[in-house]
């Protein structure tokens, strides 16, 4: 089941309508309010407009991580045009993606597909690298024997990381592992989910190092 919380109901009813043609099941709710009563039953991904009325899509975006019952349901934001500040503070908070309306509907299934595939770890490896313990059948990373809950997105670009302790990885190159290659987007998100990796891991976001002018490698 897909959430779909979008206040427009036009829109709403068009989301709701493309996910069912492309085979999800989806639900609309025009508020958070609406939206909170229907978590009973978890959904699968939801799609996050950050304008609501009454409580924000931020807010609710917050309130889903805090919650060990609600924190690895992936989330996509719906920001306006040019919001960057919005997009910023939904991929700190953790967001899985975004999308800048207005969008196409097959846009957003296309990435609804692309955020579920990265959410499905069929591997049954432990990555260790000094203090980083990661368990990819648990999803669980430890730090210094401290469990740290990060973001799909943060996890694998920390499992892509440990896979290749020493190796520059570009942006591009994240871009097209963790964002999945029909991606369409500037390196700065690369960035912002770095930056919040590293805040993550304290003292261990050390070990991401920057290479000036290429991207990054855990050293």
């Amino acid at each position: 089941m897909i959430y779909c919380v979008e206040d427009d109901q036009s829109i709403r009813d068009l989301m709701v309508y493309t996910l069912n043609v492309a085979g999800f099941e989806a639900a609309g709710f025009p508020d958070g309010k609406k939206f909170w009563e229907a978590m009973d039953e978890r959904p699968q991904l939801i799609m996050l407009d950050i304008m609501l009325p009454g409580e924000d899509g931020l807010s609710i975006l917050k309130k889903l991580k805090r919650d060990p019952g609600t924190v690895d349901i992936p989330v996509i934001m719906a920001t306006a045009k040019g919001s960057e500040y919005d997009t910023v503070i939904g991929l700190d908070l953790g967001a899985d993606d975004y999308l800048c309306k207005p969008f196409g509907m097959m846009e957003m299934v296309s990435r609804i597909k692309a955020v579920l595939r990265r959410s499905v770890h069929e591997d049954h490896a432990v990555l260790t690298y000094k203090e980083l313990e990661m368990d990819t059948s648990r999803h669980i990373v430890k730090v210094k024997g401290k469990e740290i809950t990060f973001t799909l997105k943060e996890y694998d670009i920390l499992k892509l990381f440990m896979e290749n302790i020493g190796i520059v990885l570009t942006r591009e190159r994240l871009l097209e592992a963790v964002w999945d290659q029909s991606f369409i987007g500037e390196s700065r998100t690369v960035d912002v989910h770095i930056g919040t990796l590293r805040s993550k891991l304290g003292s261990s976001g050390d070990l991401i190092q920057t290479v000036r002018g290429v991207g990054y490698r855990m050293e």
